[in-house]
């Protein structure tokens, strides 16, 4: 079985991060309370290429397995949260805030949500395609399986440091 990719986050560097925008953002620090620290994708090179979209403006949405969270235990996202995402070297690189949360299962995935993720062509049969793929293998490297009528949260989210 693979080990799920896990790179060392570097929390003190993040916590600076956060610290920056607490200090520019005052309010909205104050309200979100805390922050996670995360990683996209399941390798350094996966965490990259989708946090230079996010970079870049192309992504502003993400999708996850629901039972990740249940094996991880974890909570599900919430509206407001702050999260760093750090790059494949577990470098803090910006910090988001999820806008807008559905939860339903793989068909229920539609075209904005595909353009929204902004990868590879942005159509909803390569986004059915590519994340099938990534939830069969990542499922697989925690000891379990990924089916289309599992649940999976659908996440809009903002740049919100550093400031754009």
């Amino acid at each position: 079985m693979n080990e799920p990719f896990s790179p060392e986050l570097d929390f003190d560097a993040a916590a600076n991060l956060w610290d920056a925008y607490a200090a520019a953002f005052p309010a909205q620090a104050a309200a979100a309370g805390t922050y996670n620290v995360e990683a996209f994708g399941d390798s350094p090179a996966l965490a990259d290429e989708l946090l230079a979209l996010v970079l870049d403006g192309t992504k502003c949405a993400t999708s996850s397995h629901v039972a990740e969270y249940v094996d991880e235990g974890e909570p599900l996202p919430r509206i407001g949260l702050h999260w760093i995402v750090c790059d494949g070297d577990g470098v803090p690189r910006v910090i988001l805030r999820t806008t807008e949360l559905r939860l339903g299962t793989f068909n229920d995935a539609d075209e904005a949500l595909a353009r929204d993720e902004g990868e590879d062509d942005l159509s909803l049969d390569s986004w059915r395609r590519e994340h099938q793929r990534f939830w069969e293998r990542t499922a697989a490297a925690r000891g379990g399986s990924w089916s289309e009528s599992d649940e999976l949260v659908f996440e809009r989210f903002e740049v919100v440091w550093p400031a754009q």
